[in-house]
């Protein structure tokens, strides 16, 4: 007979060394996939004569960001397929696997020879390099998620959390700033001509020396658990329909969450580059060069943040991010849109608020909604959904909808009305700050490490 969900606590002992290689190796994980994104973004404009030639400026543009979007369409694939193994053999197994896929396909788009050598060949492996990175992503950032939530200490979760998206940030700011540091010391033609390749291939490094710090990261305390009641044949595993079934509700939250927060946030990153140069009145070099310091500071707020949050609770930074995202959205892009550089620093920093609330908030908020013997299953679907339909897309989204319209505060527009489904979502969602994690849906398993609390964090 199903009962009350038990809740868990970490009552155990928290070894601060196990702690700190536990929020490393998740740290470097999500910074070197976030890498990817910053020098893809801030690429698009130098690599679309390289693949498509003979096209129009905006053809390219469109392309590239086509491209960008693949990535993201796979994630739910990647998410359902990792989540699924994260929830069999283990957190960092699964977070192994799909670091080493993402840095792999990162370096190799370094080597990948252009239109010039082989034709149209270069576009196809340029997408299917694209959309293995999004595969392996769809596993990489929420199975990161689910393995420091159930790291951390209850009363310091938010905290914690909070440095995933920090690293995926500043992983976005190196990306952008060695771009932008070689177009200044090269000059876009030379960028053009071959050094493109340089920011990628430099993962291959960098990416190798990740891996090693992943490896060293134990197993999560509460997996461990889940696994000695597998073992002991208290518990089985569950399957994907099973898992959608019992957690629906939260799943439906999380995708609306996720919607609004990365709406904003892939608009502030992957879109606002091309958005500045386009129809800012900006040359590429300013476009890149202007969110770089602002993104910075947005990553360096984000463990505050999660602390923040850790003490005032989830859902008032929650709140605080989506209702200014709606009032402010259509302002700040008419700051963006102004090409007076002070008035577009202020635009970028009116944007970049609350996407730093969103994130700071989003990484302890979300784990918390899901069952242990559940979690990576039910975040990977929800999460990866979310970012494919809402997220990667906002850029090509955007791009479009400007295009059909002529107008070019519809970006505003869009990420107004995208916030208003995140204060849906926060609406919903119960409190999870300080509260234990939800072990399993059913009260079968009478041997748990841990503590009952009388609040289980789940919905």
């Amino acid at each position: 007979m199903t009962t009350s969900p038990i809740a868990v606590t970490n009552a155990r002992p928290i070894d601060p060394q196990v702690m700190k290689r536990a929020v490393r190796g998740t740290f470097v994980g999500n910074l070197m996939e976030w890498y990817d994104v910053g020098v893809f973004g801030y690429l698009i404009v130098t690599m679309g004569p390289v693949f498509l030639p003979d096209a129009s400026p905006e053809t390219r543009v469109l392309f590239l960001l086509g491209a960008f979007a693949s990535t993201y369409l796979f994630r739910p694939l990647g998410g359902i397929f990792f989540g699924w193994l994260g929830d069999r053999i283990g957190r960092q197994k699964v977070l192994f696997i799909t670091l080493s896929m993402v840095v792999l396909a990162t370096f190799t788009i370094g080597l990948l020879p252009g239109y010039a050598t082989i034709g149209m060949a270069s576009v196809v492996f340029l997408v299917l390099l694209k959309v293995i990175q999004g595969f392996s992503a769809g596993g990489e950032l929420t199975g990161a998620l689910t393995f420091i939530a159930e790291h951390a200490p209850d009363k310091r979760r938010g905290f914690f959390c909070a440095f995933l998206d920090a690293g995926s940030f500043l992983g976005f700011s190196a990306g952008a700033t060695v771009v932008t540091l070689m177009q200044l010391g090269f000059g876009q033609q030379a960028m053009q001509d071959g050094l493109w390749r340089i920011p990628f291939l430099v993962a291959g490094p960098i990416g190798l020396a990740a891996i090693y710090m992943r490896l060293k990261v134990e197993e999560s305390p509460l997996f461990a658990e889940l696994h000695q009641e597998r073992v002991a044949g208290l518990r089985k595993p569950s399957n994907p329909v099973a898992t959608l079934r019992a957690n629906w509700l939260p799943m439906l939250q999380t995708v609306l969450l996720v919607a609004a927060a990365n709406t904003a946030g892939y608009a502030f990153t992957s879109y606002m580059p091309t958005y500045l140069a386009e129809l800012g009145n900006l040359d590429a070099l300013s476009s890149n060069l202007l969110g770089v310091p602002v993104l910075i500071l947005m990553a360096l707020s984000m463990p505050f943040i999660g602390k923040l949050s850790d003490r005032v609770g989830r859902k008032p930074v929650l709140w605080v991010g989506s209702i200014w995202t709606v009032v402010c959205s259509v302002p700040a892009f008419m700051l963006l849109s102004s090409g007076n550089i002070p008035l577009v620093v202020c635009g970028l920093v009116l944007i970049g608020i609350p996407v730093a609330l969103y994130m700071g908030a989003l990484a302890a908020t979300l784990p918390a909604l899901f069952p242990t013997d559940q979690r990576s299953s039910a975040l990977g679907m929800s999460y990866n959904v979310s970012v494919a339909v809402f997220g990667g897309t906002a850029p090509i989204i955007i791009e479009s909808i400007i295009r059909s319209t002529g107008n070019h505060l519809a970006a505003g527009i869009y990420l107004a009305v995208m916030a208003l489904l995140g204060i849906i979502a926060v609406k919903g969602i119960k409190e999870s700050a300080g509260q234990p994690l939800v072990h399993s849906l059913s009260a079968t398993t009478p041997q748990i490490t841990g503590t009952q609390a009388p609040k289980p964090a789940s919905l």
